[in-house]
């Protein structure tokens, strides 16, 4: 019902306030639409503020939250994105002023895709569809490269040229699709299985210009996102530009930030190679002329010394030696001759002097019995016994009487 007011009997403030409060109250809760135009979260705080602007009319109201309600949105929210929010008004005496208190945040259009594909990018991680030790390396010089790209699109025309340009001879096999829309993913993803059936292609390039989120959206589906991870080939990813990020850059072997730079990473540089080729050849040559200067230095000084300079001086000292050694071997050999002589002389003298030859040669006889024994007392010898009797000019028999 109206109330009754005028100018004699008008309402306080507080009514009217009052009044407000209960009719915003019976409103209940409400989803609301909007852009946030400003977002206010202290450190430890409870609370978090935004404001919520209306992208069409000069409108706006303030938003408050739980801190875990906003944590809960994904992506985390930033000035100028849309969502909906699930909120109850509420409307304050004190102020005069009205407020959401929000009960969930929810983006919508670019946020909720946004959302869609870093709850896409969680899963995959868990899977472990982004881990490195899973990339393969990509070949130094390949057979034959597959690139994946729109037909006559700036992208191929990057890969190409640039390509040829670094290595004239490489052997490009070109798959032809469509890169955005509703028939991209199933395409780029048949054109994947058909390079990576070809034995001779070694690395495919998956390319593509720049653009949206929405045109760079299938380079993010899942399907396409597991046949890369399925290849047995090592797959580039060259999507947009710098700023571009598909989930594909994060499952591909290796990324490009342009189609020029995957160029660039799957073909070597022939001119770059042939001067690397020219800088190891001088450094080879350098290290053996190094190598060779050391060892004919240690040869020189080996050839130096007097041993090896005049080998024949060693020769004519040895042969001095041994002449000494010679010497004095045959002095040594005389003097033990001359004593020996000496000795020998002395011995023979001894000998002579003791010898039964210079008695016998004095006169005297020795006489022995036929078994040998010398007869040393008449009595040993018997009557008529033939005795042999040794003098200094020979021997003769005798018999006793």
């Amino acid at each position: 019902m109206p109330l009754e007011t005028s100018a004699e009997a008008p309402i306080p403030v507080r009514t009217v306030a009052r009044l407000i409060g209960d009719w915003v109250g019976r409103l209940g809760r409400v989803w609301v639409e909007g852009q946030v135009a400003q977002l206010s979260r202290r450190p430890g705080a409870a609370t978090c503020f935004l404001t919520l602007r209306d992208p069409v009319a000069d409108v706006s109201l303030t938003v408050t939250c739980p801190a875990r309600v906003l944590d809960q949105v994904v992506p985390p929210l930033a000035d100028g994105a849309r969502v909906v929010v699930w909120a109850k008004p509420d409307f304050y005496l004190g102020r005069g002023t009205l407020s959401l208190a929000a009960v969930e945040i929810r983006p919508v259009g670019l946020g909720a895709l946004l959302a869609r594909l870093e709850q896409l990018r969680t899963t995959l991680a868990a899977e472990g569809l982004f881990a490195a030790e899973r990339k393969r390396a990509l070949p130094f010089l390949p057979r034959t490269v597959g690139v994946v790209c729109g037909r006559g699109s700036a992208a191929e025309r990057d890969v190409l040229e640039n390509a040829r340009r670094r290595w004239p001879g490489v052997a490009i096999r070109v798959e032809n699709v469509a890169v955005q829309g509703p028939y991209a993913v199933p395409e780029v993803t048949a054109a994947l299985a058909r390079l990576d059936r070809d034995p001779e292609v070694d690395v495919i390039v998956i390319a593509r210009g720049g653009g949206s989120v929405e045109d760079l959206l299938p380079f993010s589906e899942e399907n396409l996102l597991r046949a890369v991870a399925a290849c047995r080939t090592p797959v580039v990813s060259a999507i947009g530009h710098e700023q571009d990020t598909p989930l594909l850059d994060l499952v591909a072997d290796a990324r490009a930030s342009t189609p020029t730079d995957a160029a660039r990473l799957v073909v070597p540089d022939v001119g770059e190679e042939l001067a690397a080729l020219d800088r190891h050849r001088q450094r080879a040559r350098r290290a053996l002329e190094s190598s060779l200067q050391r060892e004919q230095h240690v040869l020189d000084g080996l050839r130096a010394r007097p041993v090896l300079r005049s080998p024949e001086t060693m020769l004519d000292a040895r042969a001095a030696e041994i002449g000494e050694t010679r010497e004095r071997v045959r002095r040594a050999v005389g003097h033990r001759l001359d004593r020996a002589r000496d000795e020998l002389g002395h011995t023979r003298a001894r000998l002579l002097a003791l010898s039964p030859a210079s008695t016998l040669a004095r006169g005297y006889a020795i006489l022995q019995r036929s078994d040998g024994l010398v007869v040393r007392d008449p009595a040993e010898v018997e009557t008529g016994e033939l005795l042999r009797a040794h003098v200094a000019a020979g021997v003769f028999t005798v018999r006793r009487d």
